[in-house]
């Protein structure tokens, strides 16, 4: 079963769809219980850095999530989700993020000819060798919404890249630890892959 964790951060049943169509059980919570015996965990997210960690935090799942990545459930942060990940965001200073991976998320800066929030298909450099990537070619295009960017401290965890007036980190993976800057769930066929390389990822 895969839980899709709710904190009243939007994009939830589109992910779930995703997983359906993929033959998986997936369920939307906030029970912390049903999380923990989850065979696979994802953190989806549109919307601010800040309002999101005060939700995980209204709803003690800042400390759910910990003891998931503790017990190596396999974890996949989308979006909002991967940033969350990491230790803060230039769009909340002061908010402190899960701090599970180093790295700081950036806003993207404007500049002639490129529009924020970066909204569309863009195509991937994969690298090291990436767990969620296995068995596609080079290049993949895949579907961005956002505003602000990671910037990973260490860059062996980065898996994929993509430019858009600046390097952008789009996917990292540590251990148990997976998360991409792009919906997979909007992603055609190349999502669908991912996410399947999620499901079978420690099976």
């Amino acid at each position: 079963m895969v839980a899709i964790i709710d904190y009243d951060a939007g994009n939830l049943k589109s992910v779930q769809k995703a997983f359906q169509k993929l033959g998986q059980e997936a369920v939307i919570t906030r029970n912390s219980s049903e999380i923990l015996h989850a065979d696979r965990i994802v953190l989806p997210g549109v919307g601010s850095f800040g309002t999101a960690m005060n939700q995980l935090k209204k709803y003690e799942l800042d400390r759910v999530i910990r003891e998931a990545v503790e017990q190596k459930i396999p974890f996949l942060g989308i979006c909002l989700g991967l940033q969350l990940l990491f230790e803060g965001s230039e769009e909340s200073g002061g908010v402190e993020g899960l701090c599970l991976l180093r790295g700081k998320i950036c806003k993207i800066e404007s500049a002639p000819g490129l529009k924020i929030p970066h909204i569309g298909w863009n195509s991937l450099r994969l690298q090291h060798d990436g767990r969620l990537f296995r068995g596609m070619e080079q290049q993949p295009y895949v579907y961005f919404v956002h505003s602000y960017y990671l910037k990973a401290e260490d860059e062996t965890i980065v898996k994929a890249v993509t430019e858009y007036g600046v390097s952008i980190h789009a996917s990292v993976e540590q251990e148990n630890l997976f998360a991409c800057q792009f919906h997979p769930e909007k992603s055609s066929t190349v999502g669908l892959k991912l996410l399947e390389n999620f499901i079978e990822e420690g099976a």
